[in-house]
């Protein structure tokens, strides 16, 4: 194997730590020349889609990706913002908060955001960190609930780009934060939040993305994660048992998958005769296709013609002060021991032992 050319090193430089915001992806542009290539490294993942590449490949080429784009694109056309695509101004945006929130707390460490698929690429943000002299890199996946088809896929990534890599940064991977106190507080402040601006509907149905059912029986855990993550957050907004309801969404394929359906679930509670539903995505921590296109228009549609009224999306986390500052505490157990504080500054955990040490002294004075 050879390896690339490392950048220059000038001994006795002190090496850097980053933290790296990793999320999905998004194509460039709505389009279908943009969505192509977009498509094609998302299913070529074998993470993603688990069948055997001689079956899957005649599918992918020959279906899907003479056909797929068009339709994707004029759905993407639909949420697309003047600033680009929402998933990816938000993402940035969260990297931008975080390193602020943890300079705020005497960090001094490099925050970036990258994407699993698509622009700008985690290999090629892992490079310029290197480039940059970081020695140490913390690999934050924005999906709080581990699945071998999300997280673990970000952790192939590293792990395959460092291994064309001489000299390897010491790496730290968040694996999942689905039950984090902070996570869980940020998604019931924002369902509060909607509900006293624009009322309370009669039932919160939390949709998560969806995998196929395989993944449950060969021992991936998210689907566990995710249900915990609901019960936690209906906990935490002091909900009983038949006023909320746990849902997957996004099938794809003929395939069964992790149920009950996010759509069939909003049609049947129609009929049942709720007027009102508030849908929020907790596995969603910016919104995306998946939440402002599926949820924010088809699925309301879909409870729309079963005869229900109104029907309100509760936006994603995106930039909330609650969901940033409970991210800078995530990221920060996991920077712990490493030598992150700017000359001169303690780090908070620093402050406060010390404040605690000086209140002690002081009452045995």
């Amino acid at each position: 194997m050879s390896f690339r050319p490392e950048p220059p090193h000038i001994h006795g430089t002190p090496a850097g730590t980053a933290v790296v915001l990793v999320n999905l992806g998004t194509p460039e542009a709505p389009s279908a020349a943009a969505l192509r290539p977009y498509l094609k490294e998302f299913l070529s993942d074998p993470r993603v889609v688990e069948i055997p590449r001689a079956l899957w490949w005649p599918i992918l080429h020959g279906v899907i990706l003479p056909l797929r784009p068009k339709r994707s694109a004029a759905k993407y056309r639909a949420i697309w913002s003047e600033d680009g695509s929402p998933l990816k101004v938000h993402t940035e945006k969260q990297a931008l908060l975080l390193r602020g929130y943890l300079g705020q707390r005497g960090h001094q460490v490099r925050v970036e955001y990258a994407m699993r698929y698509g622009q700008p690429a985690l290999p090629a943000v892992l490079d310029r960190l290197r480039a940059e002299g970081c020695g140490r890199i913390l690999v934050l996946p924005a999906y709080p609930q581990y699945s071998g088809t999300s997280t673990a896929s970000v952790f192939d990534a590293v792990f395959a780009h460092y291994a064309t890599v001489r000299n390897v940064p010491e790496l730290r991977l968040v694996r999942e934060y689905h039950d984090d106190p902070g996570y869980i507080g940020a998604l019931a402040e924002a369902v509060q939040a909607h509900w006293q601006r624009h009322g309370r509907g009669e039932r919160l149905l939390m949709s998560f993305h969806g995998v196929p059912k395989r993944t449950l029986t060969l021992g991936d855990p998210y689907h566990c994660a995710c249900r915990k993550t609901g019960r936690l957050l209906a906990e935490q907004l002091g909900l009983t048992d038949d006023q909320y309801v746990i849902t997957f969404q996004s099938r794809f394929g003929k395939a069964e998958w992790l149920q009950p359906y996010t759509s069939a679930t909003a049609q049947a509670l129609a009929r049942q005769g709720v007027r009102r539903l508030d849908v929020i995505c907790p596995g969603f921590v910016a919104d995306c296709l998946e939440t402002l296109e599926e949820i924010a228009l088809e699925v309301r549609a879909d409870f729309q013609q079963a005869g229900g009224a109104e029907f309100h999306y509760i936006p994603a986390l995106n930039e909330a002060p609650s969901w940033i500052a409970a991210l800078a505490d995530i990221a920060e157990r996991h920077l712990s021991g490493w030598p992150t504080a700017a000359p001169g500054v303690a780090t908070r955990r620093e402050a406060e032992t010390a404040r605690a040490a000086a209140l002690r002294l002081g009452a045995g004075s």
